[in-house]
């Protein structure tokens, strides 16, 4: 997935309508410098007015919509490929469409993603500050009760409370240092740190790599798709499509299926070979070269790759807070049975 924002500029909801209002201007046949002027005015009292604006600028004096946002430096970088792409293409008004619906999806993932993390992490918080008020004040008050009392421990009760209390900070440590890799990460991701943080959740978690391996699958389909059906040479193509993928994996896979042909392969050999496409996908792409018809199959590769990433997605968010929070259930019990347990060797000294 790519930074919907990128130096603190649109969220991917705002992206997602200003796709969508672009793609009605062109779809209604009005041109292109007089819709914009007209969406800068129509948000002139929004906090996103003045991008609006220079975007509208834009456009007046260079006649493209790419030059204006790549040259305004705010936008993200995959929007403005695509909208060249679009441009050079002549389906600027399907790609608009499609990054309206693409933006629609990274905001219902950030939301989804959002709900499921925040209530274990209140929870981890929780737990944090009830085992320090444990080990800091519950137990030290303790002490001083029985001290005062001319109470001595066993030796056990003592070994318990020292085993209980070391067990006690070993979780504490633990758990904080969790909240604390979640909270940085989640700055992080907000960052030009962003696909770093990305790499490195899909080499310890396979489920999220298989996701970046299917949007990155349907990403390519697409663009190829677009640049075929408008006549574009492939080798134009692959290189165009290299420029847009965020993921750097996918974009030098797309370089090497343009080694193998510039090596003699036919595209659908060399697309094979680098394993951008399942098995099954491999040989339909072949026979739809074999046709002539590979941008229809591209396109439909895509759909179906999305779809599989949107199952994907729902599946992975709907066990990400279950999981946590049964993880943190069994934290928080041991947790508590290590400050409990040191208590009752107390009391069961009197």
């Amino acid at each position: 997935m790519t930074n919907p924002k990128k130096n603190g500029a649109l969220s991917a909801a705002e992206l997602s309508t200003f796709c969508g209002q672009v793609a009605l201007i062109l779809e209604a046949g009005l041109p292109l410098y007089d819709g914009m002027e007209t969406l800068a005015g129509a948000d002139s009292a929004s906090a996103n007015a003045e991008m609006y604006r220079a975007a509208s600028q834009g456009v007046t004096e260079t006649g493209s919509l790419y030059d204006a946002l790549r040259a305004d430096g705010r936008w993200p970088d995959y929007l403005v490929e695509m909208v060249g792409i679009g441009e050079r293409s002549g389906q600027l008004d399907r790609v608009m469409r499609g990054l309206e619906t693409y933006y629609a999806r990274e905001e219902r993932i950030r939301s989804a993603v959002s709900g499921a993390v925040t209530y274990p992490l209140v929870l981890g918080g929780m737990l944090v500050v009830i085992v320090l008020i444990l080990l800091l004040a519950v137990l030290p008050v303790f002490r001083r009760v029985l001290g005062s009392m001319g109470v001595a421990m066993s030796e056990s009760s003592a070994a318990l409370m020292r085993v209980g209390t070391a067990v006690g900070w070993v979780v504490l440590a633990l758990v904080a240092i969790a909240v604390i890799a979640v909270l940085v990460g989640a700055v992080l991701m907000r960052t030009g740190k962003r696909e770093q943080v990305l790499a490195a959740l899909r080499k310890g978690f396979p489920p999220l790599e298989r996701l970046s391996r299917k949007l990155s699958a349907s990403r390519t389909a697409g663009v190829m798709s677009m640049m075929l059906s408008s006549g574009f040479p492939t080798d134009e193509a692959l290189d165009m499509t290299s420029r847009v993928l965020t993921d750097k994996r996918a974009a030098d896979d797309v370089q090497a299926v343009r080694g193998g042909m510039e090596a003699g392969k036919s595209f659908a050999d060399a697309v094979n070979e680098t394993g951008i496409f399942e098995e099954l996908h491999g040989r339909m792409l072949k026979m739809g070269s074999a046709t002539g018809r590979e941008d229809q199959v591209l396109g439909k590769l895509s759909a179906l790759y999305e779809e599989q990433a949107e199952e994907e997605i729902s599946r992975l968010v709907s066990i990400i807070e279950p999981t946590l929070v049964a993880l943190l259930s069994v934290v928080i019990g041991a947790v508590l049975l290590s400050v409990m347990l040191p208590m009752a060797g107390i009391l069961s000294s009197l």
